[in-house]
């Protein structure tokens, strides 16, 4: 099968689509044949070596942790699916970004007969992620939430699960993603030089910021703790994990809440349309190297994924 491998942190030239072993599954354990996988600004991180120290690499490594495919081969004492499922899932092993991968059965979910291949792929590491801090906040009815990055692939979700909670949202986002932002209820405010006067101006007449989504870093925490006044417990951040033990702010990310039954329940609403998973644009897995190197712009809407060749 072909999938991603590299030998060595570097930029994204250091990434190879290479010829491997097909691998076998093992005790409750299942082959999907990938259709589609997302790709994660962490995984950009991982490969240039900038995590290291959290999440070191043993070489040559694989990479990616979304798919959505069809289950292949069952390991032994697997009874949950069956050969010929369409599946969603992901996995802890860095190999998604490949023609086929073995994940753990309780690790999948059913793909909605509805749902695109490359909207599924795309949606388990950013969903959850977007569950968990709206969780971490605990975003009720009639607060008023701000989520930096509102329209990027874990803030477009996030955004959305706010509104399902009965909040008022405000997305710090770029001007061309304030139409989309204004299409799901958000009140959008651009970013950059004095924002915390855009967005205090934007808080609703009488009331004030209950809660503040980072999923971008920079100065936010700081900005959402001195300048807009929100208590550090209803502040979360994926992005500034020092911000966590400096201020005692919240740094929950997706796996807190990784689940079959998550990752289902957000499938469903992506099938029914009450929750869109914007694509900012999807590969071939062959081109590996342009998929990250687009993610690297930033200032996408939404996910990138990666097609698996001939699916």
């Amino acid at each position: 099968m072909k999938a991603v491998r590299f030998d060595q942190y570097g930029p994204v030239d250091v990434l190879d689509v290479r010829d491997v072993p097909v691998p076998e599954p093992g005790p409750g354990e299942v082959l999907v044949r990938v259709k589609a996988a997302g790709i994660n600004p962490g995984e950009g991180k991982i490969r240039d070596g900038s995590l290291d120290a959290i999440f070191p690499a043993t070489f040559p490594s694989g990479e990616g942790s979304d798919f959505a495919g069809v289950v292949d081969k069952l390991g032994p004492d697997v009874t949950t699916v069956a050969i010929g499922e369409d599946v969603i899932g992901w996995v802890d092993t860095r190999s998604s970004h490949a023609e086929y991968v073995v994940a753990e059965a309780a690790n999948l979910a059913r793909k909605p007969a509805g749902l695109p291949w490359e909207v599924a792929g795309a949606i388990p590491i950013v969903g959850f992620t977007a569950w968990a801090m709206v969780g971490a906040v605990d975003v009720k009815p009639g607060d008023t939430v701000v989520v930096s990055a509102a329209a990027g692939g874990v803030g477009s979700i996030a955004v959305q699960l706010a509104k399902r909670k009965g909040a008022t949202v405000i997305g710090l986002a770029s001007p061309s993603n304030h139409d989309w932002l204004t299409r799901h209820g958000v009140i959008p405010v651009a970013y950059g030089d004095n924002v915390a006067e855009r967005i205090r101006n934007a808080v609703p007449a009488g009331g004030a910021i209950d809660a503040f989504l980072d999923a971008f870093g920079g100065d936010y925490p700081e900005l959402a703790l001195n300048d807009l006044k929100v208590s550090p417990e209803r502040i979360d951040t994926i992005a500034r994990f020092d911000a966590g033990a400096k201020y005692g702010v919240k740094t929950v990310g997706g796996s807190t809440v990784a689940s079959a039954a998550v990752l289902s329940e957000l499938a469903n609403l992506a099938a029914t349309k009450d929750l869109e998973i914007p694509l900012a644009q999807t590969f071939p897995l062959s081109e590996v190297r342009a998929a990250y190197t687009q993610l690297a712009k930033g200032h996408l809407r939404g996910k990138i994924v990666l097609i698996a060749a001939g699916h």
